[in-house]
């Protein structure tokens, strides 16, 4: 039986960046298991660029030695801006080969209490024991698809994180639900390779990101005004960026008043390089589906407004949500044990574990605990640096 004291669970951004951070610590024995930024590579649309800022974007390392910019230098590449999915996968292996050259990529299976802590059994059986298990699995498993749209098969109606291509829809008739980044970025992309495509939104227009106001005052005052107002992270609006970029700051608010700034600071919107390439593209907003079913090979919605639209595919950039109970692999036992919050939020303590001892679950599970910065690939600096001073403390 292998045993160790720490298994990371998951190769994305916050898995990689939890192991290089938790390797600094002295006589910690870690294994870190998962297929390296598999999320990205199979989950996001080809063609797709972040809408993160350039600061927001790098995985955090212990001594900023794996920076967007030294992935630069040790390639001699220019990386664009906004970054590409192609760019950000081919970084994001690069800090994989630096910080966890050893990576296992294999699968868990379960997870489950043992006699030194946990017991995790792999894909093919192997068992291993380890004191602590960190959960980094990212937010797959969370597609939000509607009820609405439920009784559709995946022929006719999927979440945008479903395809890798969304040139296979070439010459159908698309129709792209949601208001955020993903749907709209889907909707250029769907645009770009040959589809007929409209968007349907709640709301009343669409929110840009970076809107002319805040670009003639950035123009005016200059770097001292993205300064003083946005953090690097790059997570909310003026001034509420500098707060969500302190989580233990946003911790001390009333839990009322957190909530208010995590919807603001989430709200759908889109970057603002996405509004010539969606020239021509047509909008129904203020509206929402009623009910949806299958007309011959197509599908049909029905609007809040009685109208109706017969599609080849209904796409859904609809987003995710957070319940740890689909992560497949914590036992019946654990998921019984660990205290959620509106639904599947895990409640967490400073070191991001759960009211299980020993178990803790990084990403966009942390959300609740810590406000919206969890939600990005920025929250790998203020996590990975509070998951290493806590179990530096637990050690001693």
């Amino acid at each position: 039986m292998t045993q160790c004291d720490v298994v990371i669970i998951g190769a994305g951004p916050y898995g990689l960046s939890a192991a290089a951070h938790l390797r600094q610590v002295p006589g910690l024995d870690i294994r870190v298991i998962g297929k390296p930024m598999s999320f990205w590579e199979s989950n996001m649309p080809k063609g797709m660029r972040l809408r993160s800022g350039w600061t927001a974007t790098s995985i955090a390392d212990p001594d900023n030695s794996l920076t967007l910019e030294a992935f630069q230098t040790a390639n001699n590449i220019q990386v664009p801006r906004p970054v590409p999915l192609e760019q950000f996968l081919h970084y994001g292996l690069w800090v994989q080969s630096h910080a966890v050259p050893d990576l296992d990529q294999r699968n868990i299976s379960l997870v489950a209490k043992g006699p030194q802590g946990y017991r995790l059994t792999l894909d093919d059986g192997e068992k291993l024991d380890s004191q602590r298990v960190i959960v980094a699995c990212g937010i797959g498993p969370f597609a939000w698809r509607p009820p609405e749209f439920q009784a559709l098969p995946s022929r006719l109606a999927s979440h945008t994180s479903e395809h890798h291509d969304l040139g296979e829809f070439h010459g159908q008739k698309v129709l792209v639900i949601g208001g955020g980044q993903s749907a709209l970025e889907s909707a250029a992309l769907l645009k770009e390779g040959g589809a007929e495509v409209e968007i349907i939104m709640r709301g009343r227009q669409v929110r840009w990101l970076q809107g002319l106001a805040s670009t003639v005052l950035h123009r005016k005052l200059g770097k001292f005004v993205n300064r003083l107002f946005y953090a690097p992270t790059d997570v909310g609006p003026a001034g509420i960026s500098q707060l969500l970029a302190r989580p233990h700051l946003l911790r001390m608010l009333p839990r009322s008043i957190q909530n208010i700034l995590w919807k603001r600071a989430i709200r759908p919107a889109g970057s603002r390089w996405l509004v010539k390439r969606l020239e021509g593209v047509p909008f129904r907003f203020g509206r929402a589906v009623v009910s949806a079913a299958k007309a011959g090979e197509q599908a049909k919605v029905i609007l809040d407004d009685a109208s109706e639209i017969t599609v080849d595919h209904i796409l859904l950039g609809t987003g995710y949500h957070v319940d740890i109970s689909k992560y497949k692999f914590l036992s019946d036992d654990l998921l019984d044990s660990i205290q959620c919050i509106r639904k599947g939020y895990p409640v967490l303590n400073d070191g991001f574990e759960t009211t299980v001892r020993g178990l803790h679950i990084l990403g966009a599970p942390g959300a609740w605990s810590f406000g919206p910065l969890m939600q990005f690939v920025s929250g790998t600096h203020f996590t990975s640096q509070s998951l290493r001073r806590f179990i530096t403390d637990e050690a001693r």
